[in-house]
This record gives C-alpha cells, sequence and structure tokens, in this order.
C-alpha cells in the first residue's frame, strides 16, 4: 500500500480520542488532511460506536473524505499497551486513512481488508516491532 504518512510505536496512550489524534498527526502534518478530519473521526465513533474496530485488537478510524482530506495518506500506530475504546473494546493496532475520493478511499479500505484476511499477515502485524516489519505487512 503506498502513501504511507508515518508509522509509531507507543508504549500506552492515555484514552482512545488521543490515540485517533496520535494516528492521524502524520496525515496532519504531511498534507493529507485537515484538523477538522481528526474531529471528524473522532465523532464517528461517537455517533456510531465502534465499527472501526474490524477486528479483535485492530481499529481503522477513518473519516468521509468531504471532512477535511486533502490527499491520499495512510498513518500505523502500534501499542504496546492496548488502549480502550467504547464498550471496553481493546485495541493495539490503529491504522488510519484519508482518500481523497469516495472511489478511492473505498480501495484504500478494500486493500487493507484484503491484507487482514491472511492469518499470516494479522499474526506478523501484531508481532512487529520496527518500522520495516509492520512496512512488510501493510504495503
Amino acid at each position: 500500500m503506498s502513501n504511507i504518512c508515518g508509522i509509531s510505536f507507543k508504549d500506552r496512550i492515555s484514552d482512545w480520542k488521543e490515540a485517533i489524534r496520535e494516528v492521524a498527526q502524520p496525515l496532519l502534518e504531511k498534507g493529507c488532511i485537515e484538523e477538522s478530519y481528526i474531529d471528524a473521526m473522532i465523532q464517528n465513533v461517537i455517533d456510531n460506536g465502534t465499527y472501526i474496530i474490524i477486528m479483535p485488537g485492530f481499529a481503522m478510524p477513518h473519516a468521509r473524505p468531504e471532512c477535511g482530506a486533502l490527499k491520499n495518506g495512510m498513518s500505523v500506530l502500534k501499542l504496546k499497551e492496548p488502549v480502550l475504546f467504547p464498550g471496553d473494546e481493546s485495541v493495539q493496532v490503529i491504522i488510519s486513512f484519508a482518500g481523497v475520493d469516495p472511489e478511492e478511499h473505498l480501495n484504500m479500505i478494500s486493500r487493507l481488508a484484503e491484507t487482514l484476511m491472511d492469518d499470516e499477515m494479522i499474526e506478523k502485524l501484531f508481532a512487529a516491532e520496527t518500522e520495516r516489519e509492520l512496512l512488510e505487512v501493510i504495503e
């Protein structure tokens, strides 16, 4: 997958809102999104629940392109200590992305979902301890 804006590793994070802000920061810094996109991702969880948790331990926060996506990009946050989302859903890997048009947005979700259908890739994703190891899974 291309357009990776940032990969970060943290021991712990205080709450799910901070986790979304943290994973989105590289997208903001690289000009892929506006601040409003981060607010929209957080509001999506408040309004719609934890649908962004697409498998145990893994969240994929995103917002609609018109909420402030400026160019395509993706960012990854891997936590040593899982963070709790609403409903006590525990998350350790967060991948956020921005797609500038609805079709590209869905393509990004689809490509990532394909990767996550492979049990070996999932295992590698959760075991990754370096940027290189994560890149091998998501590229």
